[in-house]
Order: structure tokens, then C-alpha cells, then sequence
């Protein structure tokens, strides 16, 4: 444990990284189909692109879709492998960061983060805060590997 941290926060920050981890590696698992075939990555970009305008209409339409065959491989193996990292502690504030910034695009590219109802969405406030919780206060940990 580092000098200063408490115990319990140190014990509450790789609680927060376990969970963390089920949630993604189970949010990996889910999109697993998308592997082989990327149309369902494209139905829901399609569906956002009809719902949204602005920046979030633009990001669809230049690098959403056009590059929606690639996303719908990096995506799922993304997030099986920060779930994986997450739970065994293997560099947690990078894998956190770059994880709260693949989060950060759906949301953006959703147009969800725009909108009042974003603040009590579960997949927003709650896995942003984690994530950055975990990408600021992971080096805390001593049990993981290259912090």
C-alpha cells in the first residue's frame, strides 16, 4: 500500500476495478456476434444517425459509419480485454482511461450525453466516474500489475 492511502480506500478502489472488469468483459461478451458480422453495429449507428443531428449527426455520418466494419471488431475485443485487465489488476490506469474514452464515444456518438436524461442513465454518470475514479486513484493499488 502506498504511504497515505488509506486501507479502505485502497480495498475500495480494486472492488470498484473487479466489478469494473465483469462489467466490461460481460459487455464484450454481449457484442461477440459483432465479430463476424458488423451489421448490428450498423443498425444501432443507423438508428442514433436518425435520432441525433449536430456533432453527434456528423460523427455518425464521417468516422461512425464508414469505419463501423473495423468498430465492430475493435469494440468487443476491447472491452473482453480491459474487463480482463481490470480484474487482474494489469495496468488499471491506462486500461481505464482508454476504456472511459471508448465509453465517452458511444455516448457521443448516441447524442444520449446531450440530453437530461444522460444524468440518470446507468451506463453514463456511473461508468464514467468509475473509470475515471480508477484511471486517477488505480496507481493506489499494490496488488496491481504495473499500475
Amino acid at each position: 500500500m502506498m504511504t497515505g492511502t488509506p486501507a479502505a480506500a485502497v480495498v475500495g478502489l480494486r472492488v470498484l476495478t473487479v466489478f469494473m472488469g465483469i462489467f466490461l468483459l460481460l459487455m464484450g461478451m454481449n457484442k461477440l456476434s459483432w465479430l463476424n458480422d458488423s451489421s448490428e453495429l450498423v443498425w444501432q449507428l443507423e438508428q442514433w444517425q436518425e435520432l441525433t443531428s449536430g456533432l453527434s449527426r456528423r460523427y455518425i455520418d464521417a468516422v461512425a459509419l464508414p469505419g463501423a466494419f473495423v468498430f465492430a471488431r475493435l469494440v468487443p475485443l476491447g472491452e473482453l480485454a480491459a474487463g480482463v485487465a481490470l480484474m487482474i489488476g494489469f495496468r488499471v490506469r491506462l486500461v481505464a482511461f482508454v476504456t472511459m474514452l471508448m465509453v465517452c464515444n458511444f455516448h457521443f456518438a448516441s447524442g444520449i450525453v446531450f440530453t437530461a436524461g444522460y444524468l440518470t442513465n446507468g451506463y453514463g454518470p456511473p461508468v464514467i466516474g468509475a473509470l475515471l475514479a480508477l484511471a486517477f486513484g488505480g496507481r493506489h493499488l499494490p496488488w496491481s500489475l504495473r499500475g
